[in-house]
């Protein structure tokens, strides 16, 4: 047995700093290269004990530690929230983990998800209070132990930091997380650990490396030996084609060994696959492994943890997200068989229920954003990997029948098979697209609320709206069966169909048509002047020119418009309230 490096996993809030300060350890800047600038695929970083040993020097001789682990593995993982969900990725394989909260803005939505998934899988983590060198009045040094730049700073600079991370200790403990200062802390077991950071200049990086490996090798020894020499297991990040090399899987290999020639068990989207290792790639110690600055060297084995490239024949339907197991004999064989095929059915499924279409690029995302979607009370009814396709907008449209609001198809980071956008603007399906997980969601919750007002407006054309009219003098064309008389629209609406009753609130007819300049018209508005044909009354007997008659909207009506009165012009809430008051009049005296 011996003890591997613990994996590492950074979460925290969009933009608040998780990239820069992995940046400032692993000194790329994979930043830049990514959408919306916010990191989208889960990368890796080895961090050498002699790295490390050499940045936590100047702490030694305050905190002694002798370090027993290999180093440090850090999983690079994406900017929102529910992508450290990811099993075997960034969740349950993660050791421990690093909550990054921007010092100067607190706790935001996705810092409160990833507390929640962080005590869920009971994984422990540090807090990297970010960007303290952004609080008024900071002095700082590049690189320097927050230790030493503490003994820098002025009085008040000092008891704004404090201010600040103490309302990062209220926001944990409404979690029941106990947490302190790194340098007050009195025990590591009971107590989180705020190390004040920079990732822009540095500051606090070495406190932050001193203290994962620490408490690492403290309070995980146990789960971090390994057989080196049993069969390997791993989570795949990434398929990707290299030059030269061919198709190739990024994977972290957490437990056992891996080596050339091995056969190994992996997840397509047909079910589990088998294929033979020709080649096992490793990067550079410090280089990031889905961009390395140096080319890769070959080597004949890899002990976990590591982040490694596999490239074996047969493997481009690889799915990212999926384990990759080594298998030595029948029986592993079949145990790795049996356990991918329940992973992927348990992650990519269809069922008879209403409910969203799902589509993703990989298995990881495709499960984080099932999960996210029902942690907010939207169910799914199919979530598939690959990209939108028609029979997945005619399903949309099937479930729309049933539920307009879950009538939709969630897209995260693919594209449209041809035809697709004609065929949903024909059904009116919204297929909503994203390559950042958190907009997706808020892109859907603001179509939500759209469809709602669109509805309300729907229900709106089904009513009998408020309408004033004028029975103008001289213009009576004929006096019944039915009555044909010009009116001037006082106020509202008039259509075809629609009841009127008098100032008294006694029933006249029925709007029979209307036309204007000899042409029929649907609808008639304040200051229109047009003939009306009425059904019912007799001119001169009920209805009298000069008479002012309304649109005889029933009680049940009145209430839904004033319920929706947004939807409708102030002007109209005039006539409302004056035919509700008419109503009311004539049912007292009933």
């Amino acid at each position: 047995m011996r003890i591997r490096q613990p994996i590492v996993t950074v979460l925290g809030h969009v933009d608040h700093g998780k990239t820069t300060i992995l940046d400032k350890i692993r000194r790329t800047t994979v930043q830049k290269k990514e959408a919306g600038g916010i990191t989208q695929h889960i990368g890796a970083t080895e961090v050498p004990i002699d790295v490390i040993e050499k940045i936590t020097k100047p702490l030694t001789k305050m905190f002694p530690v002798k370090f027993k682990i290999p180093g440090l593995l850090f999983i690079d993982t994406p900017g929102h929230e529910a992508f450290t969900n990811l099993r075997k990725r960034g969740g349950s394989i993660a050791d421990i983990a690093v909550l990054v909260v921007d010092v100067n803005q607190g706790f935001q939505p996705q810092t409160r998800e990833a507390v929640e998934i962080l005590k869920t899988y009971r994984v422990p983590f540090v807090v990297a209070a970010n960007k303290v060198d952004a609080i008024t009045g900071w002095v700082s040094k590049e690189n320097s132990p927050i230790t030493e730049s503490l003994k820098r700073q002025r009085k008040d600079v000092l008891q704004e930091l404090d201010t600040k991370i103490y309302q990062i200790v209220a926001s944990l403990s409404e979690y029941g997380f106990d947490s302190e200062r790194y340098d007050r802390v009195t025990d590591f077991t009971k107590q989180i650990v705020i190390i004040p950071t920079s990732g822009k200049t540095g500051e606090g990086i070495p406190e932050l490396l001193l203290y994962l490996a620490g408490l690492a090798q403290k309070y995980l020894e146990k789960r971090l030996e390994i057989d080196e020499n049993a069969p390997g297991k791993g989570a795949i990040l990434e398929v990707k084609e290299e030059t030269g090399i061919g198709t190739t899987l990024t994977t972290i290999l957490y437990d056992g060994v891996i080596r050339k020639g091995d056969r190994i068990v992996f997840g397509t989207k047909d079910g589990p696959k088998e294929t033979r290792v020709r080649a096992l790639l490793k990067p550079k110690p410090l280089d990031e492994i889905r961009d390395p600055r140096d080319k890769f060297r070959g080597v004949d084995e890899v002990h976990a943890a590591a982040g490694l490239k596999i490239a074996a024949p047969d493997i481009d339907d690889a799915i990212p997200g999926s384990p990759v197991v080594v298998v030595r004999s029948e029986e592993e064989r079949r145990q790795a068989i049996e356990q991918i095929k329940n992973e992927i059915a348990s992650i990519s499924f269809e069922t008879d229920d209403v409910g969203l279409i799902v589509k993703a690029d990989t298995l990881g995302s495709l499960e984080a954003l099932v999960k996210i979607l029902r942690d907010h009370g939207y169910p799914v009814k199919k979530a598939e990997i690959g990209n939108v396709s028609k029979k997945d907008v005619m399903e949309a449209s099937v479930v729309r029948q049933k539920d307009r609001y879950l009538g939709a198809v969630i897209a995260f980071n693919v594209g449209l098979e041809p035809g697709v956008e004609e065929e949903a603007f024909r059904l009116d399906v919204p297929i909503i697209r994203e390559n950042v997980v958190y907009r997706i969601i808020e892109r859907y919750q603001s179509w939500r609320e759209e469809e709602r007002e669109r509805e309300k407006k729907e229900k709106l054309t089904k009513l009998i709206l408020p309408g004033k009219i004028k029975i103008l003098e001289g213009y009576v064309f004929r006096r019944s069966d039915p009555a044909i008389v010009g009116v001037r629209v006082l106020a509202g609406v008039v259509k075809p169909k629609y009841p009127l009753m008098r100032e008294d609130g006694r029933p006249v007819g029925t709007i029979k048509g209307m036309q204007k300049d000899k042409k029929g018209v649907e609808e008639a508005h304040e200051g229109d002047e047009l003939a009306v044909a009425i059904q019912g009354p007799l001119v001169g007997r009920h209805i009298f020119e000069g008479d002012v008659l309304y649109t005889d909207v029933p009680e049940n009506h009145i209430k839904e418009l004033l319920r929706n009165k947004h939807l409708i012009p102030e002007s109209y809430i005039e006539v409302l309230q004056e035919i509700a008051e008419i109503k009311r009049k004539r049912g007292g005296k009933e």
